[in-house]
């Protein structure tokens, strides 16, 4: 009989069989054991799943407040009213009775011009004035006789009403030689000096009147129903002073460069310390509404991109309200479209989803 070893060493081909029957009981034992497997590998899942624990988050009650939206505008300063003086009649000057920077009244003599020979031509036309009255009144005399006819009374008429206009014209010139103010201001520039020669027509002095102080300003298309006559304002002027003011002007047509409507606020300004041309900030008073504050960090974005605030509605669910800006503030927005009460997500708002289940934890209690 031919020993094991040997068979094996003249055979190899029959280690080859051993090895290929063992793979394939191997194989077989596999395959009949993965349908077992299965069910405990989900049903392992599912005890993950269900044994997940719930986010937690910080949260702050806040209640609503009454805040009165408003416009923000930009403007300057402007005087309410400006006058550029001209000589009425021609004529040298003869005396400045005011300087530049001096507050004036209404008819205050500003400037004096000379007066030439006008006083003299006012008495000679006087003088005609009172021949032509006497000649005017011995034509009527003599018509109403029948000693004179209608034509030569119509000449000693037109011959008065001539004498009367040329004294009238002599008086005004005369009253022009001194230059008054229009209203009650500041003289902002003097044009001439004195022993200039003037023309008629020529400029005299500019007076401005700063009470009340006008900001002219620009109010975009969008608000523009929003505005109208006699609404509040608060104006900040770039030196550091508040003052409150009334829009008293609305146009009625926009700007075909710009489509924004030109507005005008005046503020009070009786010692008219307050000058023109300084830029000013205007917050237009619109309607008031109610409103939470919340600082920055407590603004979340929605699956859709949208910015809003997480808060915790019953059963302690997320719930993502868009924001609706009321007011914007240097240390924080006031959002509308709440209710009385809410409960924000201060901490954590970054990790939870619209619907989510979550663990609220009051910021006292997070402390």
């Amino acid at each position: 009989m031919i020993p094991f070893k040997q068979t094996i060493s003249r055979n190899p081909w029959i280690i080859s069989i051993f090895i290929l029957l063992a793979i394939g009981i191997w194989l077989l034992s596999g395959i009949n054991s993965t349908p077992e497997q299965e069910p405990s590998d989900s049903s392992a899942n599912t005890q993950s799943t269900s044994s997940a624990p719930l986010a937690k988050v910080v949260i702050s009650t806040l209640e609503t407040q009454p805040i009165s939206r408003s416009i923000s505008l930009y403007g300057r300063t402007a005087p309410d009213r400006q006058a550029t003086l001209g000589a009425e009649v021609s004529g040298k000057v003869d005396a400045l009775r005011v300087r530049k920077g001096d507050r004036v009244k209404a008819g205050q003599a500003l400037i004096q011009l000379d007066k030439a020979d006008r006083q003299l031509q006012l008495k000679r036309a006087e003088a005609l004035l009172t021949v032509r009255k006497k000649e005017h009144k011995a034509a009527k005399s003599l018509r109403d006789r029948g000693l004179q006819g209608e034509v030569a009374f119509s000449q000693a008429e037109a011959a008065l009403i001539e004498a009367k206009a040329t004294v009238r014209n002599l008086e005004l010139a005369l009253e022009n030689t001194v230059i008054t103010a229009p209203f009650d201001g500041i003289v902002e520039i003097l044009h001439i000096e004195k022993g200039d020669f003037l023309g008629i027509g020529d400029p005299v002095a500019t007076v401005v009147d700063l009470d009340p102080l006008v900001i002219s300003a620009d109010v975009s298309e969008r608000h523009i129903l929003q505005v109208y006559n006699g609404q509040e304002a608060s104006i900040s002027l770039i030196t550091g002073l508040t003052a409150s003011g009334i829009l008293r002007y609305k146009a009625t047509v926009a700007s075909e460069q710009t489509n924004t409507f030109a507005v005008e606020i005046e503020i009070p300004n009786p010692e008219m310390k307050l000058s023109a041309g300084i830029s000013a900030d205007v917050a237009l008073a619109l309607d008031t509404q109610q409103a939470v504050k919340i600082t920055p960090s407590m603004l979340a974005l929605d699956e859709a991109g949208n910015l809003g605030i997480k808060t915790i509605i019953n059963d302690n669910e997320v719930k993502f309200i868009p924001i609706s800006i009321v007011k914007v503030e240097p240390d924080g927005v006031w959002l509308g479209g709440v209710k009385n009460q809410v409960n924000v997500i201060t901490t954590g708002q970054g990790f939870v989803r619209n619907g989510d289940r979550v663990i609220p934890v009051r910021d006292a209690e997070s402390n």
